[in-house]
């Protein structure tokens, strides 16, 4: 089997865990890299959190590498409210087995997708300081990154009224990867808030007799308190995950070719998408936008993954 190569840039984020999680059991996927970002938590937190979830499933000799911790020209804020003070608030995880490397996010990124002899993808989960920020410092990579699946955006907001959380944090960075020219995938909070992890899907995971299902269990019970407390859902949207699902599970999902451009000055809607779903520009198509998902099917896949982990 041809193994399609990924580079997982993140924020965790009880999300991005469980997409790493999901990833890792997938073997037709080759985790290149996972860089980190400041996002939901402040860089520092969100690396330790990226190694905590490589240490429980094992990814040893995955590099982790801690990316940028400032937005490209905004001021930085966090996501405490949703995923606790650490970024990963819910399960305890044991002293890390390793540190992250010494190379910068950004540039492992380049170094990666320059050194691969197939063309990557780039998955990410967070705000994408990271991806612009590689864009701009080596403009030639976008001839071997095949496609960025990404976590962001939607037509409506959860941050602001109009805004998603990652595109919000650092909308100077979306726009230049909107507007790229790569192949974009655009997993925003129209599709992603029908991944809800209900009662009974928590139920099924808490069932599963392994650690990491465990982890994945309490990881979605914290999730589940602080966004009932929030935005009063009754389970939490594991949004981040649907990027990894559609690597390797495309006939999951209802996408259509749109024009989306970030909004970046608007005293009310900065960080805002705007999603052409109707055609009315006339600007041609630069992503492919997620439309409706099929739930039972996303959930199959990571009972599944979760059954691969070895008993506790």
């Amino acid at each position: 089997m041809k193994k399609r190569k990924i580079i997982m840039d993140c924020d965790p984020g009880h999300d991005d865990a469980i997409a790493i999680i999901l990833a890792a059991a997938r073997p037709e996927l080759d985790i290149l890299a996972i860089t980190t970002v400041s996002g939901n938590a402040e860089i520092e937190k969100t690396t330790v959190n990226a190694l905590k979830v490589c240490d429980l499933v094992s990814l040893h000799n995955v590099i982790v590498s801690k990316g940028a911790s400032e937005p490209m020209m905004r001021r930085r804020e966090n996501a405490p409210s949703i995923h606790g003070d650490s970024g990963l608030d819910g399960p305890e995880f044991p002293a890390l087995s390793r540190s992250w490397s010494e190379e910068h996010g950004v540039d492992t990124i380049i170094r990666m997708v320059k050194e691969s002899e197939d063309p990557v993808t780039l998955l990410p989960t967070g705000p994408l300081t990271n991806i612009a920020l590689a864009l701009i410092k080596a403009p030639e990579i976008k001839e071997n990154i095949g496609e960025i699946i990404l976590m962001g955006g939607g037509t409506f907001g959860n941050w602001t009224p109009t805004a998603e959380f990652n595109i919000w944090a650092d909308p100077e960075a979306a726009k230049k990867v909107f507007d790229s020219g790569i192949p974009l995938v655009v997993m925003g909070l129209d599709i992603t808030h029908q991944a809800v992890a209900t009662d009974n899907v928590i139920n099924q995971v808490m069932n599963i007799d392994n650690n990491v299902a465990k982890k994945v269990g309490e990881l979605l019970a914290f999730f589940k308190s602080t966004y009932k407390e929030t935005f009063g859902f009754d389970g939490p949207p594991v949004h981040d995950v649907l990027t990894v699902a559609y690597c390797v599970a495309p006939e999951l999902f209802t996408l259509k070719e749109v024009n989306i451009v970030v909004e970046t000055r608007g005293e009310y809607t900065a960080g805002t998408t705007s999603v052409d779903l109707l055609g009315v520009t006339g600007r041609k198509a630069n992503a492919k936008f997620g439309l409706t998902l099929d739930v039972d099917g996303f959930w199959d896949l990571m009972i599944e993954a979760l059954n691969t982990y070895s008993a506790s």
